[in-house]
């Protein structure tokens, strides 16, 4: 039996309120919102260890290479990095972070192409939320060394599933198993004194960590769509070496979400404690005066208008003193990251890292 949405509404809207008074949710972040939150997360230290060099390709213009490391734990995480073939000069580099989209069989399959070229479910995700393009690869075409990397639950670190016969591919019929694995995932993070957004941002930060180290590269920042940019928003905070961020199709304030909105959402976004300590655009901001950029798709059935419109008065208030450094772009799109809202980013992306 579904619940009654006004029912269930009017629950959750006491409980929020009990809450409010109670335990002072949302509050005005303080000075160490970034510390604080990430003890709040879990966020392990990690590193990328053993890092190996698993083949390597030239595409056209590109050259690629498939990596794998260890974080210590689960399957190797695999990844690509991609670049100009011609590139002698270090390059600037980009943390290309990939989407939740439902779809965990694939990790940077979804934003990334090697020689085999994308899958048909990849396709499929690519014409709804990226403009049939592989993202990453147009990056790199930009003049950037791009790495799209695998985490926790995606991919290569995927779970070993056994997903129920019936209709689809093997790759749909593993996503609808993962989608009622991912509270299983959570719980055992919560357990642990983690949280699956913490992990997950620490796999990220080793990512980003190792893509410094490369003496190919330059100054970095990264992007992401969707949960994608909840990525990319984590990392930009726990990592103030992260030159420039974009989030795309990724904010909101959480007391929005209260009207109808949460349960469309991962577990990600939901890391214990945080709200007690402010809202998702609160954390977000927190790296200011560093350059942001936040695309806002304004038909976005994920998010509600007011949830973005109070995210980005409270962006904009975080950098009031950082004139120019946070852009705000909003997009007559629904729920997606586009060619129009990845070129602009791309040049955006190119100003601050070219510096």
């Amino acid at each position: 039996m579904s619940p009654d949405p006004a029912a269930e509404g009017a629950v959750f809207g006491e409980l929020a309120a009990l809450a409010g008074a109670r335990l002072g949710t949302f509050p005005e972040p303080g000075p160490r919102l970034r510390e604080a939150a990430r003890d709040a997360m879990g966020v392990l230290d990690l590193r990328a260890e053993d890092v190996r060099v698993e083949r390597a390709w030239t595409d056209g213009d590109l050259a690629g290479e498939e990596l794998s490391w260890s974080v210590g734990f689960g399957p190797r995480t695999r990844a690509f990095l991609l670049k100009p073939r011609e590139a002698t000069a270090p390059l600037p580099g980009v943390v290309a972070l990939h989407c939740h989209a439902g779809m965990k069989w694939a990790g940077k399959e979804k934003i990334a192409d090697a020689p085999e070229g994308p899958s048909p479910e990849v396709s499929r995700l690519r014409a709804d939320l990226y403009g049939g393009r592989a993202f990453a690869n147009a990056l790199a075409r930009r003049g950037f060394a791009v790495l799209a990397h695998d985490v926790l639950a995606w991919g290569s670190r995927r779970f070993p599933l056994d997903p129920e016969p019936g209709p689809g591919s093997e790759a749909d019929r593993y996503d609808a198993a993962a989608r009622a694995h991912e509270h299983v995932v959570a719980k055992h993070c919560a357990v642990l004194g983690t949280s699956f957004a913490g992990v997950v941002a620490a796999e990220d930060l080793a990512a980003a960590a190792y893509l410094r180290s490369r003496p190919d590269v330059a100054r970095v920042g990264c992007a992401g769509l969707s949960g994608g940019g909840l990525r990319a928003g984590l990392l930009g905070a726990f990592d103030e070496h992260v030159a420039a961020v974009v989030v795309a199709a990724m904010m909101t304030s959480y007391r929005d979400l209260l009207d109808g909105y949460v349960a469309r959402h991962t577990w990600m976004l939901y890391p214990p404690g945080l709200p007690r300590l402010g809202d998702w655009p609160d954390l977000v901001a927190a790296r200011a005066p560093a350059p942001l950029m936040v695309q806002y798709a304004t038909r976005d059935e994920l998010f509600p208008g007011p949830g973005m419109r109070r995210a980005h008065e409270t962006i904009t208030a975080r950098y009031r003193d950082a004139p120019g450094a946070y852009e705000a772009v909003f997009a007559d799109v629904p729920h997606s990251f586009d060619v129009p809202m990845q070129e602009r980013a791309f040049d955006w992306l190119a100003r601050h890292l070219r510096g």
